[in-house]
């Protein structure tokens, strides 16, 4: 590669990529990752970093153009140098020159259009030349990354994804597999994790071409060589960051959470997915979907799965499905090298994502990301928030936020409550299933919104409107059910009964109060867990208004709530019974 190419470090990233100041005019962002030696695409995104909701990275255009760098390597004689031929060279140049009219069709500023490429570009002989007829087609630029850089924009990319972290993070490309480890409750984890990181050269589209190779002496040196690799990568990193090797030692210890990125290991997840216990699997998306470390050991079941089936596998192209033994010896030396693993999640972010993220200062970046969620609906966030309290306190004091799983331990409950009053038009069938579905598929690409998170919202919205279902949506229930119920068994409780008090309060109070006293004037709520000689009973106490005690139906009230737990299998309960007490509130 010319050595007038300049390559982002470190050191001066921050001074190479666009700046993001919220004082903006406009703060929309065009960014094109021609990869690390992309062998599914080069890929063009939109995002508007607005705020406040610029740490949701709201992506309003994304596209994928089917030309393979590291196809377009691999042309090349096997005695003479990498190189991109002319007619690729001349394909990806008028493919920016597209992406960058589209970028001003959206009135992107030129100063905030980035183009990255990686290791395909740091490779090629000829790379100078693909770089002057991009710059000459288009008028881009190419910022080219080291792999420091490449680390730290695809492991922050997938951490983006999540409200914290604290594990290991490893993304499978085309030409190699990264690994590293990020806790984000440590300063400057990013840039520990970006210069701690380990790069493999067994990327999925370079492994496979070695296994089909007939020289077993090469495929053997090149399955050892991974499988010391991997474990020599992980037992430094142990060394870097003490943390990450408490995770393996003592029997108290459940393992390390993983998180993968990368199209390789999101085929992994797909073919997981496929073979799910929960079947089927109810959330049409492979990103955040997590799975323990025993399941993800499954590999010869994966592996029959991809030679036997014949039909489509959701998420899995051809060119994945062909690469797929190349993906699963990766993971095979994954697993060997690390012994104790939690649980594995797959995530939706990689480098355009890490790119974007890093562009935002610290206390956004670490900011919570789903209650930005509730923006723009018609009530004030402050009466939202007296609902989230309204209904935490018809919870029993002894249970927290964190255990069991309900919309508020999964940060969920503005955007619930912001969900309680809309369609208050229509019917109560129509309501549950609308919710049902809409929250298993609602801003797809939200950080925090994982599958366990979308399930809990999408059942508890759903029993706040009764859960009364057809044929069709009970299948869907029951999956959403099992799913929940695979991470915390009386989630499922808690749900009725969280969507049932949400019934009570917009019965209470018709329309979304308009302030935190319009409701406060209105009622309270009390609840408690009693325990019996032989049975514990969930006391609720409706506090009244002296007015709208003596007009409201108190039988209305207990009947709606009397039945939680008892229609539907929730697994577990907390209680065997719920008793409600209403009664006029002092003036």
């Amino acid at each position: 590669m010319a050595s007038a190419v300049d390559i982002v470090t470190l050191d001066n990233f921050r001074s190479k990529m666009p700046a993001w100041d919220p004082h903006c005019s406009n703060h929309l962002h065009a960014l094109v990752d021609m990869g690390r030696c992309v062998t599914n695409g080069i890929r063009f995104s939109i995002t508007d970093l607005s705020p406040p909701t610029s740490r949701l990275l709201k992506c309003l255009y994304r596209e994928r153009a089917a030309i393979s760098l590291f196809d377009a390597l691999n042309e090349s004689l096997p005695t003479g140098p990498l190189t991109f031929p002319p007619d690729v060279i001349s394909r990806v140049s008028q493919t920016l020159a597209r992406f960058r009219f589209i970028a001003n069709e959206f009135g992107v500023p030129l100063e905030q259009i980035s183009v990255f490429a990686t290791e395909a570009m740091r490779k090629a002989s000829n790379a100078a030349s693909m770089l002057s007829a991009i710059r000459s087609e288009s008028g881009l630029g190419v910022h080219v990354l080291a792999p420091e850089v490449e680390t730290l924009f695809g492991a922050m990319g997938a951490r983006s994804g999540f409200d914290t972290v604290d594990g290991l993070f490893l993304d499978l490309g085309g030409g190699s597999v990264q690994m590293t480890y990020m806790n984000s409750a440590v300063k400057d984890y990013e840039i520990a994790a970006a210069r701690a990181g380990k790069s493999l050269p067994f990327g999925a589209a370079r492994l496979i071409n070695i296994l089909e190779k007939n020289d077993t002496e090469v495929r053997t040196e090149a399955l050892n060589d991974l499988e010391a690799g991997m474990q020599s990568a992980f037992a430094r990193l142990q060394q870097d960051f003490p943390l990450l090797g408490e995770t393996q030692r003592g029997p108290n210890n459940n393992g390390i959470d993983i998180f993968l990125c990368g199209g390789g290991f999101r085929g992994y997840g797909s073919m997981l997915m496929h073979n799910d216990p929960v079947h089927p699997y109810p959330i049409p998306s492979v990103g955040s979907y997590a799975v323990n470390g025993t399941f993800f050991r499954q590999t010869t079941t994966m592996r029959k799965t991809n030679a036997e089936y014949e039909g489509k596998i959701f998420g899995m192209s051809k060119r994945r499905r062909a690469q797929f033994p190349a993906i699963a010896v990766v993971v095979e030396a994954l697993v060997s090298a690390v012994p104790n693993i939690r649980t594995v999640n797959f995530c939706n972010g990689g480098n355009r994502e890490g790119a974007l993220f890093m562009r935002l200062p610290v206390n956004v970046r670490e900011s919570r990301p789903l209650p930005l969620l509730p923006h723009g609906i018609d009530t004030s966030p402050v009466a939202l928030g007296t609902v989230v309290k309204m209904i935490e306190s018809s919870l029993p004091s002894g249970i927290t936020r964190s255990d069991p799983v309900t919309v508020f331990s999964l940060g969920l409950g503005p955007l619930f409550v912001s969900e309680i009053w809309s369609r208050s038009g229509d019917s109560t069938e129509s309501n549950a299933s609308f919710q049902l579905h809409r929250s298993i598929g609602r801003d797809s690409s939200t950080p925090g919104l994982t599958h366990l998170a979308r399930a809990v919202l999408s059942l508890t919205l759903c029993f706040r409107w009764g859960a009364s279902l057809g044929p069709v949506d009970e299948q869907l229930f029951a999956s959403l059910q099992n799913l929940v119920c695979r991470w915390n068994s009386e989630a499922i409780f808690w749900a009725e009964y969280i969507g049932e008090v949400a019934n009570l309060i917009s019965q209470l109070c018709p329309q979304p109060p308009s302030s935190s006293e319009e409701l406060e004037n209105l009622f309270s709520l009390g609840a408690k867990l009693v325990n019996g000689k032989k049975k514990t009973k969930l006391e609720l106490t409706v506090s009244l208004n002296p007015t709208f005690y003596r007009i409201f139906d108190h039988h209305r009230i207990t009947s709606s709530l009397s039945h939680v737990g008892k229609a539907r299998d929730s697994t577990q309960k907390p209680c065997d019974k719920i008793e409600v007490l209403v009664q006029p509130r002092d003036s």
